[in-house]
């Protein structure tokens, strides 16, 4: 499959925006997901590897101490539509 390191963590932050993975889940999981794949992340397309560690990681779930609930979703939901937007539009 395509990208299916990529799409993977796509699916895990919409299933956390969806409300079916919880926030600590989250939190634990999505960065040594990202670190755990990175590799083959980068293999797939580097620009959007990157993207994903700068946004969702380091401007997303970094940030959950210094955000209450709702700001840390708004953050996470920013992040992720951007990065969507950029992997499907190839806007980088």
């Amino acid at each position: 499959m395509k990208d299916e390191n990529i799409k993977f963590l796509f699916k895990m932050t919409k299933s956390f925006l969806d409300g079916e993975i919880d926030v600590i889940t989250y939190t634990l999981d999505f960065p040594h997901e990202v670190e755990t794949r990175y590799k083959k992340l980068v293999k797939e397309d580097r620009d959007i590897a990157e993207l994903i560690f700068d946004c969702l990681v380091e401007g997303g779930v970094y940030k959950y101490d210094d955000l209450s609930d709702e700001e840390f979703m708004d953050e996470i939901a920013y992040q992720y539509d951007f990065v969507l937007d950029v992997y499907k539009n190839g806007k980088y």
